[in-house]
């Protein structure tokens, strides 16, 4: 061991603050102002014209006035890199910052709409964010491990390569948990990534570096990733609109990660973003590039016009909706069932039909999906850190004794044989195969003469949760564990006064208990709501319709209200 872990992480640390340009340092307000939303704006740093590029989270809008030269790519670039820069002062957002690089990039594509009149590809000039996992060639990719510090990256990650054809401009990298196998984000060598709207809150994870960034309109897109939740719960924290693609849809080829080679639960990326626009702008653009011929494990399924045209939907003139309102195991806190009622109303209110979604096997689901992960995580976990000797992280907590690891997520010591493993593998597959039966047999009950179109459902049984508090991913991973692919959107924000704590019900197990008794609405002061939509396996692009058809419908009951 040639040097100490804790003189990498120094050393680290010192170079990405040196990669900040230092006119764009700005006074940072006190740990007790907790919501810090609206710094970015009102700091100083940013131009009018600035504030209103950053602020514009319509994707196809920005995309429009880049290609049409009314804003330049540099400007763009700069614009959200001095805003990502703020976001990153604020709540510890970023890992790599590389402005010269991306600005290099920008002034190419506006040299070539100059000379050709013709953009790049369908992403011209899009200042893109990724998760610290996707490669980039000669920067580090660290994944919060000190043991890959100094590791840099030959060659970009597949997807990189496709966004670069797509006319993107990758400009920052974004924090993650150590190991990834975290709902929360947290790491030996960048330390804590927290909530914008209350900085005493998680930011979730492991794609947290990402949710905290987009929150604060750092990045318009961001490319993150999910084995249990890991796009989803920053997205839900945060307020903001993703997609947990099915498996392959999304080129992984080149990207970092833990338990390399445990493929029955694939890791699969995808998008987060301020708008539905830009979930789909990038989960077209990306299929159009067919990712296939880059990464062997994809599918060779472009983008479907005709699945995003609900056309096996009923064209979505009626859609029927199931409504999950509790897993069987942890009944969700009030913010979450206002939600839910919300929703509910809202799709009614525009025509449609709502049901309620009966839970099957959600406990023998995520039971299934964490003893694979557990097979092998301690080896694979102690095999990375070996060489620098630094701890492996035992809880995301900030007070001794506060809170308690996610169990599902931390690594068995003792493992399993290969044996065992093929049989946790094959009860999976029975239970997917159970729960499409069970999918199915709705048609009898939706009055549409088709099964449920979709199912919205809560992320987690909370919002945002202290650091340490969020210790339970069920409501996530079990789409995982089913390669369910599902959007996430916003609905509201917590209030004090709508989401008092409820009466005792008849708890469903210990966790429904102790969850139940740690709620206070002051706790979670101003924390977005935000629920999931899922539809079946490869069903992608029509799940992004059925999110735009829920989102429009929820704005439209709210503008009624006025």
């Amino acid at each position: 061991m040639s040097q100490r872990w804790q003189d990498l992480v120094a050393d680290k640390r010192r170079r990405q603050q040196e990669s900040i340009p230092r006119e764009w340092l700005i006074p940072i307000p006190p740990d007790t102002v907790l919501d810090v939303t609206a710094v970015p704006e009102q700091c100083g740093l940013l131009t009018a014209r600035e504030v209103g590029i950053t602020n514009t989270v319509d994707i196809g809008v920005l995309l429009h006035k880049l290609a049409t030269a009314e804003w330049s790519a540099v400007e763009v670039t700069t614009a959200f890199y001095k805003r990502a820069i703020v976001a990153h002062q604020l709540v510890n957002c970023l890992t790599e910052i590389f402005v010269e690089r991306a600005l290099a990039r920008a002034k190419e594509l506006d040299e070539h709409l100059r000379t050709t009149g013709k953009v790049v590809g369908p992403l011209h000039g899009l200042p893109i964010s990724l998760k610290d996992q996707l490669c980039m060639e000669g920067l580090e990719t660290t994944m919060g491990y000190v043991s890959w510090i100094g590791k840099y990256a030959d060659k970009n990650a597949v997807l990189v390569d496709i966004l670069y054809e797509c006319g993107a401009v990758p400009f920052v990298r974004t924090n993650v948990p150590q190991t990834l196998m975290w709902p929360e984000t947290y790491n030996l060598i960048f330390g804590r990534t927290v909530n914008p709207a209350n900085r005493s809150l998680t930011c979730g994870g492991s794609s947290g570096g990402e949710g905290a960034l987009i929150h604060l309109k750092g990045s318009p897109l961001g490319v993150g990733s999910d084995i249990g939740g890991s796009i989803r719960i920053p997205a839900l924290f945060n307020g903001l609109y993703s997609l947990r693609p099915s498996y392959g849809r999304m080129p992984y080829e080149g990207a970092v990660n833990s338990m390399y080679g445990q493929d029955s639960i694939p890791s699969v990326l995808g998008p987060l973003s301020n708008s539905l626009s830009g979930v789909k702008t990038f989960v077209q653009a990306v299929l159009n590039q067919s990712p296939w011929n880059k990464d062997p494990l994809c599918v060779r399924k472009k983008w479907d016009d005709e699945a995003y045209a609900l056309s096996e939907h009923g064209g979505g003139k009626q859609l029927c909706f199931a409504i999950l309102w509790n897993d069987g195991i942890v009944v969700p806190h009030p913010p979450i069932i206002r939600a839910l009622e919300m929703t509910r109303d809202a799709l009614l209110a525009a025509g449609h039909k709502v049901i309620d979604w009966k839970p099957i096997r959600y406990l023998e689901l995520g039971n299934a999906i964490s003893a694979i992960w557990k097979a092998g995580a301690a080896e694979d976990y102690q095999v990375t850190t070996a060489s620098t000797g630094e701890p492996v992280i035992s809880t995301m907590s900030i007070l001794e004794g506060v809170g308690e690891p996610d169990s599902s997520v931390r690594p068995d010591p003792a493992g399993i044989s290969a044996y065992a493993l093929w049989q946790i593998q094959k009860a999976r597959a029975d239970l997917r195969k159970e729960y499409l039966d069970h999918w199915q047999k709705t048609a009898e009950v939706t009055g549409t003469g088709r099964p449920v179109d979709a199912i919205i459902s809560p992320g987690a049984p909370f919002v945002a949760t202290p650091h340490g508090r969020n210790n339970y991913t069920n409501y996530t991973k079990v789409l995982n564990a089913l390669d369910y692919p599902a959007a996430t959107f916003p609905v509201t924000k917590v209030n004090l006064d709508l989401d008092a704590k409820k009466p005792a019900h008849q708890f469903l197990s210990e966790t429904d208990e102790a969850t139940y008794n740690w709620y206070e609405p002051t706790l979670f002061q101003n924390a977005p709501v935000a629920l999931q939509i899922i539809g079946r396996t490869l069903e992608d692009e029509a799940v992004i319709a059925m999110a735009e058809i829920v989102d429009a419908a929820l704005k439209a009951k709210a503008k009624a209200a006025l």
